[in-house]
């Protein structure tokens, strides 16, 4: 729509964030609800700024997750802020997601404060005190990021309507109220109801938490535009807001979910976001004569489980989640993902009866990959007084690996060679593992020196999330998987999971080009919030 005219971000240095001087622009983007766009907005927003020769940061104050990655300093932040970062074509840091929730059962989680874990909390005690304590860090760490750049780009959490918790939130209202930064709010409108949730969102808040919302964003429309137009004017005359934009739906768009797959995943097939878009709904095809079928376990907090994005641009590779034991059957390839309850998912897998059928794979020769958790359920033993706090506990015994739960967690960006090919990873992990035996190590220095993991047979497993994204050693495990499973599967030679990323993220810009009010959205990082915004009554109660 609009363009990035003179002045402004772009004249002499922007508005001086990047020089050290003044602070620079900022927007905050909310939702009507969880998973109505925010993330993919936020990331698309970046790439359109980096792209127009802004220096861009995202932002989220506060992320519950169990998807997380980790900083060149050794900070965990959620993926969804690393994978924004890439769009914004910046370094991700521990400033851009100050605090991460990792949820170890329905009412507590972990904390983890600037890129290291502090402690466990109840949701009831986080929100009674604690999370109202972390205001002026995360408000520090915002202004930090708004020294150092033209324009940092904010995400939400949830609904900034969530009246229950607005005394104490940190990551909606109460940091554009702190940063006095404006507010678009995103509605899904492919789930229905758009107009009543921004016109209620909007009317649950306060005079002064209204009088920063600026506008509304539609995501994932699908038809003519047109028909949706007079509902759009008919908006603008009940709150007083233009709508900045009507994004249309489109396959492939999602970056790294931050939330986890709150669905049932049980025969969900994952459908790389990188991947190039599918043909008639069954994506790339082979290379080789067949296709490589890879079964997820969907185990009890799964976490990272975009480890399998990798496989799943693959042409050919058809990823899919399971929680049954049949469902086995038929795989190439299992994988053990990671998990925030690894002893808990050990019980779940024995309870279902997929600890014995993957046992029967391994005596078959059949191939299993586990990854960081995934890795621990695969040895012998497991002594933990950290996570579960259940002691000593058998494992599947399919790999010769004692593990024992540290209190501090591993962070770090290892990086080594495996089948002959450089690979790149990263660890989050309390798990610490002794070899014992085994075929090879996995991962190692290029040198024989064991870096981390094990072979026996043709079970693997690694503490390393992100390895599969090394492209050579993907087609390398992937060849010998295929070996292995008796399959005429061939990886392309030419799959870059990197590029492939990188256009994933210009799609995004794109979206953001094409479809939204970029001048309006501009003005309001530049100027900041508008005047005279009217009330919608009835207010916050």
């Amino acid at each position: 729509m609009g363009t990035v005219g003179g002045g402004g971000l772009l004249s002499d240095g922007g508005v001086g964030g990047s020089s050290g001087g003044a602070l620079g622009g900022g927007l905050l983007v909310a939702g009507t609800t969880s998973d109505a766009g925010k993330s993919v907005v936020t990331a698309g927003i970046c790439r359109w700024l980096v792209r127009q020769g802004v220096k861009v940061a995202p932002f989220k104050a506060q992320n519950m997750s169990l998807n997380s990655f980790v900083t060149r300093e050794g900070a965990e932040i959620g993926r969804a802020q690393a994978m924004q970062a890439a769009a914004a074509r910046v370094e991700p840091t521990a400033l851009m997601n100050p605090v991460l929730l990792k949820p170890g059962s329905d009412r507590s989680s972990q904390v983890v404060l600037l890129g290291k874990p502090v402690g466990e909390l109840s949701a009831r005690g986080y929100h009674a005190g604690r999370q109202e304590q972390l205001l002026g860090t995360v408000a520090d760490c915002l202004q930090e990021l708004r020294r150092t750049h033209d324009a940092v780009i904010c995400e939400g959490a949830g609904s900034p309507a969530e009246i229950n918790l607005r005394r104490t939130d940190i990551v909606n209202m109460g940091i554009a109220r702190a940063a006095r930064i404006p507010v678009v709010v995103v509605g899904d409108i492919d789930r229905g109801g758009v107009f009543a949730s921004f016109f209620g969102t909007t009317a649950l808040l306060s005079k002064e938490d209204q009088a920063l919302v600026a506008g509304y964003l539609v995501n994932k429309f699908r038809g003519d535009v047109t028909l949706l137009e007079p509902g759009l004017e008919m908006l603008r005359g009940l709150t007083g807001r233009q709508t900045l934009g009507v994004l249309p739906f489109a396959h492939g768009l999602g970056i790294d979910e931050e939330d986890g797959m709150g669905v049932s995943l049980r025969r969900a097939v994952r459908e790389s976001a990188v991947a190039p878009p599918a043909t008639a709904g069954r994506g790339p095809q082979p290379h080789g004569a067949e296709v490589l079928r890879v079964a997820v376990c969907a185990v009890p907090l799964m976490s990272n489980f975009t480890d399998v994005d990798a496989l799943a641009a693959e042409p050919g590779v058809v990823v899919r989640f399971v929680d049954r034991a049949e469902e086995l059957t038929d795989a190439d390839l299992v994988v053990l993902p990671g998990t925030r309850g690894t002893v808990r998912a050990l019980a779940w897998l024995r309870e279902r009866g997929l600890a014995d059928a993957i046992a029967r794979r391994a005596a078959e020769g059949r191939p299993v990959l586990g990854i960081c958790g995934g890795y621990q359920m695969l040895g012998e033993r497991i002594e933990d007084d950290v996570e579960s706090k259940a002691g000593v506990v058998d494992g599947l015994g399919l790999l010769p690996v004692r593990v024992r739960f540290a209190v501090e967690k591993t962070l770090a960006r290892p990086a080594g060679e495996a089948l002959g090919e450089p690979v790149e990873g990263y660890e989050i992990h309390h798990g610490v593992a002794e070899v014992t035996g085994g075929d090879e190590v996995f991962m190692s220095d290029g040198s024989g020196q064991g870096l981390d993991g094990c072979r026996a047979g043709s079970v693997w497993g690694t503490h390393w999330h992100g390895s599969l994204e090394s492209d050579g050693f993907r087609r390398a495990f992937l060849r010998r998987v295929a070996a292995d499973a008796g399959r005429a599967f061939v990886p392309a030679p030419d799959t870059c999971f990197g590029v492939l990323r990188e256009e994933q993220l210009d799609r995004l810009g794109d979206l953001i080009e094409e479809h939204a009010d970029t001048d309006a959205l501009l003005r309001l990082i530049e100027e900041g919030v508008p005047t005279a915004l009217p009330f919608i009554p009835p207010g916050a109660p």
